[in-house]
Parts: structure tokens; sequence; C-alpha cells
């Protein structure tokens, strides 16, 4: 079976893999890209629930571009001769020339979809249809067991399996996240008020209501709310931008900055003690969660077109806001309570729609992973610790390794789920399950020095010797 739903014979899985990927997203789909040919074969298999790979398919707004080049697609950073590159993608699709003379470096977010796609849809060993239901190590067998449901086109449960594994990669990626006060009017039928990560499917719902909010402050809102403005009439735009950050700041992109997304940096983060990690992670908002420099500016140009004949668009801006509670009124309205974190004042919003551009969490796995919870080990806050080579850490005698993607910003820092990082950390884990280095990987990445090199303390001199200074004035 080759990227598609349908049957899997239950012989392949009776037969021990070498490695077994939970969730088909760009990080896993990385991964089975550079596992595919290597040099011995490995024997892989990789599941996904859905009937086929989709990428945020509620984002990709028409010119909604990636925030990352090209060149971080799912192969290239590792191995720039793969076949799964997005230029061979180009390539099968005669559009080679087209892109050349595009000059585009940061290409459109449906683009990097339909080349995912195109792999997912050509590599052996996608199991797409197939949801996990646990993960468990067998002690007898020295193997992990991974139990599954095979599920119908419309996502009934058709039939169980389990496949033998001596290593598993868990890549199952992020899920919406809705802050508390809004939960209960996102969960109930027929209000709207939707994540960005729903925003296509319910576009003309928004564009059709009197009064539209969005809250969050990232590149989603960003895009969602430039989208908006630009589809409403002018003058009569109605429509609020709320954030909690103090301004609606721009993504650090700056050369030495952007260094904060190289493996140097991710090694120096993990060896971090996990006290300083904790305290770091909330200090670097702007490095991930900042609006692209080039949305910014074409929604400040959008605003000024709308002045030029005089007046204002009706479009409120208003950073530095937390929504406190939210409730209905009548039958077709919703209310905001905030209050403005600075002026400690308090206001109330009545809107028709809201759409929540609140950022995502990494989707819970516990239940998944009951089976395995006696080897696991966790750190201070409960967390699962995850060594260097991105395996989680379990008690020695589990003599397999069980691999994550993108759920291990707590010790690898930023660069977790940026797709900048997704080819070289696949190629550590592949490094790492063959024992050997199919991938060679530089040594360094980084003009930055994160930290200061560990020396060993100068030995005190004897009586008259003159001591050396470490550093020459």
């Amino acid at each position: 079976m080759t990227g598609s739903t349908g049957s899997t014979p239950q012989d392949d899985h009776d037969r021990p893999h070498d490695l077994v990927g939970v969730g088909i997203g760009p990080f896993n789909l990385s991964l089975a890209a550079l596992a595919h040919g290597l040099p011995g074969g490995l024997a892989t298999a990789f599941f996904e629930q859905k009937p086929a790979f989709h990428w945020h398919p509620g984002l990709l707004i028409e010119g909604a571009t990636l925030q990352v080049p090209f060149l971080a697609d799912l192969v290239t950073l590792a191995d720039p001769a793969s076949p799964w590159t997005f230029l061979n993608y180009l390539k099968s699709r005669e559009r080679l020339f087209p892109f050349y003379f595009a000059e585009k470096f940061h290409i459109q977010r449906a683009e990097y979809d339909a080349y995912c796609r195109w792999v997912s849809e050509r590599l052996p060993g996608l199991h797409f249809g197939h949801q996990v239901d646990s993960v468990r190590w067998n002690p007898e067998r020295r193997l992990f067991e991974v139990d599954f449901t095979q599920l119908d086109p419309d996502g009934e449960a058709e039939a169980l399996g389990r496949a033998y594994t001596r290593n598993v990669v868990l890549g199952v990626g992020t899920e919406p996240y809705v802050p508390e006060p809004l939960k209960p009017l996102a969960d109930a039928p027929g209000v709207p008020v939707f994540h960005s990560a729903d925003y296509l499917a319910h576009r003309d719902t928004l564009l059709a209501a009197g009064h539209v909010t969005v809250i969050g402050s990232g590149q989603s809102g960003a895009e969602v709310f430039l989208d908006l403005l630009r589809a409403r009439p002018a003058g009569a735009e109605r429509i609020h931008w709320l954030a909690r950050t103090e301004a609606f700041a721009p993504m650090e992109y700056s050369k030495l900055g952007l260094e904060h997304f190289t493996p140097d940096y991710t090694r120096y983060f993990h060896a971090l003690p996990e006290h300083v990690r904790n305290e770091l992670m909330p200090r670097q908002w702007q490095l991930h969660k900042g609006i692209d420099a080039d949305t910014i500016a074409a929604i400040h140009d959008e605003l000024y077109r709308r002045t030029l004949h005089g007046g204002w668009p009706d479009a409120v801006l208003t950073p530095g806001v937390r929504v406190r509670t939210a409730g209905r009124v009548a039958t077709t309205q919703v209310e905001l309570h905030l209050e403005h974190l600075q002026q400690g004042t308090r206001s109330r919003l009545t809107t028709d729609a809201v759409i929540l551009a609140t950022g995502y969490r990494e989707r819970p796995v516990d239940r998944m992973l009951a089976g395995l919870d006696p080897y696991l080990r966790h750190d201070s806050a409960g967390r699962a610790r995850v060594d260097e080579r991105y395996r989680l850490v379990l008690d020695p005698s589990v003599t397999g390794a069980v691999h994550v993607q993108n759920a291990e910003r707590h010790t690898h820092g930023v660069g977790a789920p940026d797709l900048g990082l997704a080819a070289w950390r696949s190629a550590t884990i592949l490094n790492s399950v063959t024992g050997k280095e199919p991938y060679p990987l530089p040594r360094r990445t980084a003009f930055t020095s994160f930290g200061l090199e560990t020396r060993e303390a100068p030995s005190i001199p004897a009586q008259g010797q003159k001591l050396t200074p470490l550093v020459q004035q």
C-alpha cells in the first residue's frame, strides 16, 4: 500500500519493523522520505487517522506564504540530492522555469501543502485511515506493540490491527487551543466562534457577519485580519483585532536572530538546566509568535489605502487586552468582557462573529502511551524527559526507543515546531535508529556561540609563579 487509505496485509505487520511512525504530518513525512531508500533498507510503517495528507487546510489563504524559505522542505537540509526535494517536485510538474523566473524564496502555503501531498501519494509505507490506539512495550519479545484501528472512508472503525516494531516515532502534531473563557461558545453548535484553524471553512459566514472580532496577535491572526479587511467594504469594515501582547509585533527575522533555529542553538538549549529553560521559553515569544514584517506592511498599506478619500476605516486594532469572560446576547451575537492589562480598565464588546487565532498546543498522548507509563521518566513539572537525540527517556529495561517530533519544545527550544529543522531532526533520528551515520550532519551551523566554552579552572600558581590570563587584553 502506497500513501493511500485501504486494507493493510496483517502479515506485513506481524514481521517486526525497524521503525513505526504515529502521525503523518510534515515532520513524520520528512522522516519517511529520508528513511526511503536508505542503504541496507529500513523496515518502516507510518500510520495516520486522516484519509489523506492535509496541512492546515483552514489557513491556506490565497497569497499566504511560509515563514521559512523553500529550502526548508522535507529533505533538502539533510539530503539535497533526495528525489523528494521541493525542486524535484517542481521538475515533475514541469514548473522549474516558472519558479526560477518568479524569484520566490518563500513559497505560498498552498504550494507547500501540494508538495507534501505529492510526496505522501508516492512514498511506500504510509497508511492513511489508520488510527493508532496504543503503544506498549512487550518485554518478552523486546518489541513495541502498536495497536491501531483501520477506518473506512467515513471515519468509522473497520478493522483492528497490531504492528510490532523496535522503534517508535511520535509525530501526532498539535491541536487548536481555545482559551477557557471562550470554550463554551466555541463548543456550542450554531455559535459563530471559530478557531483560525477552520477559518476558510467559515469564511463566507464571517464575511456575511455585521461585525467581526479577531483575537490573537500572531501570524494567523494577522493573515485572517488582512483577508477580512480586504474583503469588506471601505468605510464599513466593522472589524476589531484584539491581542494580549503589548503590541502587534514583528517576528524576529534578523540573520543572527534566525540562528536560534539552528542545531547549534538546539544543543545549547537542551544542555541548559531545566529551570533556566522554563524561564527562557516565555521570553522568546517574538522568535516564533510575532508577525511577518511583510504581513504587517500589507495590513498598514490596506488601512492607509482606505484613508485616501478622507475618513478612517472602521477597524479597531487594540493590543494589551485579555478576554475575561464571554457570553451570548440574544440568539445571534456574542458579548466579550475585556480588560486592558496596562490601564486596568474593563469594557464590553458586542460582536456578530469571533475568530480565535489563539495558537496550538501539543496534542495529548497520555492515553495512547498509557501502557508505557511505568517506563517513562518525567521532569519536575511532570513533562516527559527527552534526550538530545529526541528520544523519550525510558527505563533502561526498554531496549527500543520512542522518538518525538514537535513535542519537545520544553527540552529543545523554539526550533521544535520549525519546518527549517525538520530534515535535520529526521536525520538525527535515523542516525540514532540505524546506529550508523547515513546522514552526516554538520558539526557547526551558526556563527553565534550561544554559551561560554567550559574550561578547567586554572591551577593556583606556586609562590613566585606568574599567572597567565585566559584572555589577553
